[in-house]
C-alpha cells in the first residue's frame, strides 16, 4: 500500500507544470552528464550516481531488508544537489523506508529556504 501511495505522488509530481529553470552559469540545452555509475545485484541491493555540469548531482542506494518475508520492504539512502535560480546550492539527503520518507535539506550561502518548499518536504 505504502508503494501505491509513494507512486501516485511520484506520478502527480511528474505531471504538474514545471516552473522554467535557470542556471546562472550554464544553458539547460548544453547540459552534460559528467558521471554516471549504477551498480544493481538483482536481488535487491543497488546503487547509483549521477552527476551533471550544472551542477544536479543525485546519489542514492537501496537494500532489500527482511527477504521473503511479511515485513519484506527495501530501505533507502540517497541525496539530491541542484543550483536554484537564485545560484544558491540546495541538498536533500533522505532515508525512505518503512517508516516513511525523511528528508532534510541544506542550502549553501546565500539563499534562505521558502517556509512553504520546507513544510512540503518535511510533510
Amino acid at each position: 500500500m505504502k508503494l501505491l501511495v509513494v507512486l501516485g505522488l511520484v506520478v502527480v509530481v511528474s505531471a504538474a507544470p514545471q516552473a522554467q529553470r535557470q542556471v546562472p552559469s550554464a544553458n539547460p540545452q548544453e547540459v552534460q552528464i559528467l558521471r554516471f555509475d549504477t551498480e544493481n545485484d538483482g536481488l535487491g541491493t543497488y546503487r547509483f550516481a549521477l552527476e551533471q555540469s550544472d551542477g544536479t548531482k543525485k546519489e542514492e542506494q537501496g537494500e532489500l531488508k527482511n527477504a521473503g518475508t511479511d515485513d519484506e520492504a527495501i530501505s533507502v539512502r540517497g541525496s539530491y544537489t541542484w543550483v536554484g535560480p537564485d545560484g544558491v546550492t540546495y541538498t536533500v539527503t533522505y532515508v525512505a523506508d518503512d517508516k516513511g520518507y525523511q528528508p532534510t535539506i541544506e542550502q549553501g550561502p546565500g539563499g534562505a529556504i521558502p517556509p512553504g518548499v520546507v513544510a512540503s518536504l518535511i510533510g
